[in-house]
């Protein structure tokens, strides 16, 4: 059974303790989840859409749309046509001029699960350094020393328990060929590549699991 969210932005209804948030947008039901670091350097604060309002958005979504994962993107109005993707931040509070702190990332913590879980997309999509340590860490054996390199990692297919994960280097730093990357990532991406069953027990008490999709 699937559900069906009447809005595509905050579907949730997410209240995060902060006076500007950008809390996720799109699919509810979707397969693929790109995840942000957060609104200061990702963008979405003018439109209240992830990812918008920058100088890379529209060759980031454009790629986006290109890989079959949006239907079409306006970036100037934050129109999105999400229909098997969604789109939301590890830190989704505005951190202002001063950036996030580590207590900050922890406060925000729980709403960044709260959508993953919801969600329950098959692949992770992590967009930059931050998120994609975050993601290699928390959801596959594969957990970076330091910063990754993203030049390494960028559209390339990371295992994790239930999901597969594509880290996508920051927009702002691609170079001519990162787009193409992408694209032919997902263009070479089969269905049983990452239609998985994902074990969401291993969030909850108990020995029991909790497997969907």
């Amino acid at each position: 059974m699937e559900y069906v969210a009447d809005t595509e932005r905050n579907p949730f209804g997410l209240s995060p303790p902060c006076d500007q948030a950008v809390p996720g947008y799109g699919d509810v039901n979707a397969d693929f989840h790109v995840i942000g670091d957060h609104p200061g350097v990702h963008g979405g604060t003018e439109t209240g859409v992830p990812f918008t309002g920058t100088p890379w958005s529209e060759e980031f979504f454009e790629a986006l749309v290109r890989a079959d994962l949006l239907q079409s993107a306006d970036t100037a109005s934050g129109q999105l046509a999400c229909y098997r993707t969604f789109l939301s931040y590890l830190h989704m509070c505005d951190p202002g001029p001063e950036g996030p702190t580590s207590d900050s990332y922890s406060r925000m913590e729980p709403f960044f699960d709260a959508e993953l879980r919801a969600i329950t997309a098959h692949v992770l999509l992590p967009v930059g350094s931050r998120a994609t340590a975050h993601v290699l860490e928390s959801y596959t054996a594969n957990v970076p020393e330091d910063q990754p390199e993203m030049d390494a990692l960028h559209a390339s297919e990371q295992r994790g328990s239930g999901w597969l994960v594509i880290p996508i280097k920051d927009p702002a730093n691609w170079n001519d060929a990162d787009a193409d990357r992408l694209v032919d990532r997902f263009e070479r991406l089969d269905d049983a590549d990452y239609h998985q069953i994902t074990d969401l027990g291993r969030f909850i008490p108990g020995s029991d699991p909790y497997l969907v999709r």
